[in-house]
């Protein structure tokens, strides 16, 4: 009898937490949302989580603001959320280092990666392979020769050691079969200056940032991180043509502290898919050369598990540390 009592009053507990949770849901949002973005103001991370902000504020008559807390690899920001009230209200909007490179990347956290609770991704933005104009390759398969006859005489800058850019380079080394030397730059605008002006040989870009240099001659793009070519730039090879199974982009995505309600983390999720569909949005993360998305939490959280196979195998693979 006592064993039946205590799994009732158990029973009952649950119950009492779904009906809280599922109650929390449906009013929420009563107050003000916040995004925390781990980077600086006026990144095209911070852009974007501002639009959505803009947006779903607009559709449920609530604040939503953006609030940046950069610095140390963008772990800042991410353990800020983690060790935030698991409501719905603080969520971290960021790209990939937090939840898919960083474990791997630092071996010990502040914050758990996994523990935080999907909501949606956002946005994706491929890397593409850009050169000088006066590199003599004007192939993706002229620069390969060249590098596997030469090795080590190639040079690329990143943001720096474990960044997104510079995991896409050595994920490339690995499959292309080439050795190319690193230059990490503490502010990645100099190291742009630099491949224009020769002195960096080739980086890993997204495609927003140095499209219109590539559209008026300064630079030279040899392939597309995408699967399929980019209609952008029809002429130019997908890396999968060449590196069959070779991908490469930066995504933003949205999450919220563990123990965050499935039901909250639902909502939110379908807002902002309804929001990356809207016309308006569309065009403004088009002419910035991102393809907008929008995603239920499980297919987040699939999305993230394959992220994150794929960039601890190059870390470990590389001996990539973090700066």
């Amino acid at each position: 009898m006592k064993l039946s009592m205590r799994f009732a009053r158990a029973l009952a507990a649950i119950v009492v937490s779904c009906s809280g949770a599922a109650a929390l849901a449906q009013d929420y949002p009563v107050r003000t949302i916040k995004f925390v973005v781990p980077s600086a103001p006026g990144t095209g991370v911070d852009a974007i989580a501002r639009t959505v902000a803009e947006k779903l504020q607009s559709k449920w008559g609530q604040p939503v603001v953006v609030e940046n807390r950069s610095g140390a690899g963008l772990n800042i920001g991410a353990e800020y959320v983690a060790k935030s009230a698991p409501d719905g209200y603080t969520l971290l909007y960021t790209p990939p280092s937090p939840l898919v490179i960083n474990k791997a990347l630092y071996g010990k956290l502040a914050y758990e990666p996994d523990d935080f609770v999907p909501v949606s991704l956002v946005s994706s933005t491929p890397l593409v392979l850009v050169v000088p104009p006066k590199q003599p390759a004007d192939t993706l398969q002229q620069l390969i020769a060249f590098a596997r006859a030469n090795p080590n005489r190639l040079n690329y800058a990143s943001a720096g050691s474990g960044s997104t850019l510079h995991l896409a380079a050595e994920l490339f080394n690995s499959m292309a079969g080439v050795k190319t030397v690193h230059v990490p730059y503490k502010v990645l605008a100099t190291g742009l200056t630099d491949l224009i002006g020769g002195q960096v040989d080739m980086v890993f870009f997204d495609l927003g940032t140095v499209f219109q240099h590539i559209r008026a001659g300064r630079l030279k793009v040899l392939a597309v991180g995408t699967e399929k070519r980019h209609p952008l730039l029809p002429n130019i090879p997908a890396f999968n043509e060449v590196l069959p199974g070779y991908l490469a982009a930066t995504w933003n995505g949205i999450v919220a502290p563990a123990g965050t309600p499935p039901a909250v983390a639902s909502k939110l999720s379908s807002a902002v898919a309804e929001i990356m569909k809207l016309p308006d949005v569309v065009e403004q993360l088009s002419n910035r050369s991102t393809i907008s998305i929008g995603s239920t939490p499980a297919e987040m959280t699939a999305f993230m598990k394959q992220e994150r196979d794929r960039w601890g195998a190059v870390i470990r693979a590389s001996g990539a540390k973090a700066d």
